[in-house]
């Protein structure tokens, strides 16, 4: 009798991990999605706000699609995590708030601009990362571009036109690297956007490159001078965790656990699926906090 019970509780306890498991990486898929459409609408104000502010030069309209500055006035540094761009992609349906930095927690937001490389627009090589799977997976479709489609990007310097570019003459329009191989950032002697996501999808094991070059009847502003020499990032984007201390993790842990095991007293003394079905959302809501300050403590998300 002892063991047919401790047989049953482990059961039941691996059936309750298992249920855990499915709902963080559902939690994964589709939760992380809320805090970045969150972030994505603080950011599309804080942008239109940091436009309407910016002074408007003189400038010729060179397509129906671009705004080009006939002068270029020096622009403030955005700190990073901060809207930098506004990026949109027809053929697959992107429209997105860019922001600064390629950080874990940038990419929360959505797709973060490589600081060491120029604004999109400036002349030299602009790079963009973004999620293919989590957080609101802004590059997910990356891998159907194809040679010849639009990639139209707007900073406070202007609205420019990018085709994407077969850089490999297969006629896909992409290409993939390890995540090393930071020389795909590098100055090629054009204006081109990169576009930098993880591959394949649900791993970050490689790295999906896409190239677009600036439209012919797009103008090339100049590339602001450093101060310091930029700095080549290590890898192509943070794949570390945010270094977050784990007590409001396991803080949020052990409420769910304690309101799991208040529902369990009460229906023992009440009735048992009443008493579940009250401490339910009680559960859940504590257990989507828990899911996100868990998944600050793991590598990057893809």
């Amino acid at each position: 009798m002892r063991l047919a019970r401790f047989l049953g509780a482990v059961g039941r306890s691996c059936i309750t991990l298992g249920v855990i498991i499915l709902l963080f990486v559902g939690y994964q898929l589709w939760g992380t999605g809320i805090r970045e459409a969150q972030a994505q609408n603080r950011l599309e104000d804080d942008f239109q706000a940091t436009l309407d502010a910016a002074p408007s030069p003189p400038t010729t309209s060179a397509s129906p699609t671009s705004t080009v500055p006939t002068t270029v006035a020096p622009i403030e540094p955005v700190p990073e995590g901060e809207a930098t761009a506004r990026i949109q992609m027809p053929a697959i349906g992107v429209d997105k708030i860019v922001v600064e930095g390629v950080s874990l927690a940038d990419l929360k937001k959505g797709p973060g601009h490589y600081p060491d490389t120029p604004l999109p627009g400036q002349e030299g090589n602009a790079a963009i990362a973004g999620h293919r799977t989590t957080y609101g997976a802004p590059f997910h479709r990356i891998d159907e571009l194809q040679p010849g489609d639009e990639v139209l990007v707007e900073t406070v310097q202007g609205k420019f036109r990018y085709l994407v570019k077969d850089t490999e003459g297969d006629g896909d329009g992409h290409l993939i690297v390890s995540p090393s191989q930071v020389e795909v950032l590098d100055d090629y002697g054009d204006d081109r956007l990169t576009l930098t996501a993880c591959h394949p999808k649900y791993s970050a094991r490689q790295r999906i490159v896409v190239v677009a070059e600036l439209a012919p009847e797009e103008v090339p502003l100049p590339r602001p001078v450093r101060e310091t020499p930029a700095t080549p990032p290590a890898t192509l984007d943070d794949i570390d965790g945010e270094g977050a201390p784990a007590l409001p993790a396991i803080l949020l842990a052990v409420g769910c656990g304690l309101i799991w095991f208040l529902a369990w007293a009460v229906g023992r003394r009440w009735r048992k699926w009443p008493a579940y079905a009250l401490g339910f959302p009680f559960f859940m809501v504590t257990l989507f906090f828990f899911f996100e300050e868990f998944s600050r403590l793991l590598p990057s998300n893809f």
